[in-house]
């Protein structure tokens, strides 16, 4: 069996690590050196369709397959990721993505549990009874797989959020191909030989660019599709679904607002403050990237975010640093572009803005907080993929709630406040699919992960997530045949009963 080799421009069918057979590829550069780290192939629509029919071989037996079964399977899943060399993974991801090495340590360790969730959920809720609307009628639905899956894979978590969807939609009883980022795709694709133990053909990723991820969408064997990524690629994924009438689970980013009220516990507001928006250095869909501090503690705020942004550590992520590379050169010229135009309109750079001096190799950004920013600028209005922290001084929790509702994403909103009525209105008045108070940036296996507005629709985790994978079918068993009275022909005292005129 073909080992994975970064450089062997692979990809996953059959349950192994095949050389592409296109001859097209893509360099993956370390972010922080800017060396190679692996080679890729650009797979073809031709290649692209050639997998999925191996998944829809492998899917007409899973789909069959009893949830108890399934479920076993799954857990076999899990136990081999949870058995894993995680340096060796940990290690890759961050060479390809830039994240320091806890934090990539952290994502795979958070990894195997999903898949137990979702093959105890499939196994233990498959349809259900409601009450018949007459006698002697056995009415109920139950669901079932779509068929073969797509799922397209963000830069940031490479493995996570591959786990999220691919677990949901195996539980179900679909087959998955796997599409990985075009930054980070050797992370996934390394993950991938964790479902050696299924049936040949179940799982495969296939690497490449746009277009093979258009192939996979737009591919008539395919039947779902689920995407993490940006609100202009998330629209081009969702148009090529819909034009199949098919089903996608969309997740297109946020910028997210963090509420700071006068009865805010502080230094609790401030260190999940610096974590929220510098964490992965910004590069969170839920990142916190538009902050309204309220006036009375405005400057303590400021002051203690500056003070902290001071103390984080610039670097590789293989060394002792919390603020990484950005993924991509292209990345830090947006994050760069976004803070000088705030600067030209009139912001206050309070500590970094700029590329470190001492960092002459690699796509780094110092963690930047900045005051006197106003809602019109780019950095207010767009998403930020870096570690910025613009901050609003508002003079009222009102003032905040309006502020962060007036955007055109809702993917999260974070609060810090002490006081309850504040807490439960955020909840109920902020526009955003989920709201975290004290503590920002959580998810949950059983809550449904996902956004309002041009954030995305649909939801991962949580039943709803598993629901997303699969469609109902509804069944009514007469287990005493009766003629109806309804069924034609119909009598004709019927006729004037319901004041029908004979003509």
């Amino acid at each position: 069996m073909t080992g994975f080799d970064p450089f062997g421009r692979q990809v996953f069918r059959g349950n192994e690590y095949r050389e592409s057979r296109s001859e097209e590829t893509m360099a993956v550069i370390d972010p922080a050196t800017e060396e190679p780290v692996g080679e890729i192939a650009v797979c073809d629509p031709a290649e692209a369709e050639s997998v999925v029919d191996d998944a829809v071989r492998a899917q007409a037996e899973w789909g069959r397959t009893d949830a108890a079964t399934r479920a076993a399977a799954l857990h076999e899943v899990a136990d081999a990721i949870e058995s894993a060399d995680v340096e060796a993974d940990a290690t890759l991801m961050t060479r390809e993505h830039g994240k320091p090495y806890p934090e990539s340590e952290g994502e795979i360790d958070n990894v195997a549990h999903v898949f137990r969730y979702y093959a105890e959920l499939a196994r233990d809720e498959a349809g259900s009874i409601p009450g018949p609307n007459q006698p002697e009628s056995f009415q109920f639905h139950r669901y079932f797989p779509y068929g073969v899956t797509v799922h397209i894979v963000p830069s940031n978590f490479p493995v996570l959020l591959t786990a999220w969807t691919v677990a949901a939609s195996l539980a179900a009883g679909n087959a998955v191909v796997v599409k990985p980022s075009e930054q980070t795709p050797l992370s996934t694709l390394r993950f991938i030989r964790h479902f050696r133990s299924l049936p040949e053909g179940l799982v495969s990723c296939v690497t490449g660019d746009g277009e093979t991820a258009q192939a996979l969408i737009r591919s008539d064997d395919t039947d779902a599709i689920a995407f993490t990524g940006g609100v202009e690629t998330g629209r081009a994924v969702n148009t090529a679904a819909a034009e199949g009438l098919k089903p996608s689970v969309i997740e297109a980013g946020g910028n997210d607002p963090m509420l700071v009220s006068k009865h805010a516990p502080m230094a609790v507001a401030i260190a999940g403050s610096a974590t929220a928006a510098f964490h992965l250095s910004g590069q969170v869909c839920t990142s916190s990237e538009r902050f309204f501090v309220h006036e009375d503690v405005h400057d303590e705020f400021v002051d203690g975010l500056v003070e902290m942004a001071r103390d984080l550590r610039i670097g590789n992520g293989l060394e002792d640093a919390e603020i990484g590379p950005l993924v991509s050169e292209h990345a830090r010229d947006e994050v760069d572009r976004q803070v000088q135009e705030a600067v030209d309109a009139g912001a206050t750079i309070e500590h970094g803005g700029r590329v470190p001096p001492d960092q002459e190799v690699g796509w780094f950004y110092e963690p930047t907080v900045l005051t006197d920013v106003t809602p019109e600028m780019a950095v207010m209005r767009e998403e930020t993929f870096g570690p910025v922290a613009p901050i609003c001084s508002v003079s009222s929790f009102e003032e905040a709630i309006e502020r962060a509702n007036d955007t055109e994403y809702g993917l999260g909103a974070s609060v810090f406040t002490t006081d309850l009525e504040e807490a439960m209105r955020s909840y109920e008045e902020l526009e955003a699919g989920m709201v975290w108070v004290n503590n920002p940036m959580i998810d949950n296996d059983a809550i449904p992960f996902g956004g309002w507005k041009h954030s995305g629709i649909g939801r991962e985790l949580g039943r709803e997530g598993l629901n997303a994978f699969r469609r109902t079918k509804m069944g009514v068993i007469d287990w005493n045949p009766t003629v109806q009275e309804w069924w034609y022909p119909y009598p004709d005292d019927w006729f004037y009963s319901h004041g029908a005129e004979r003509f």
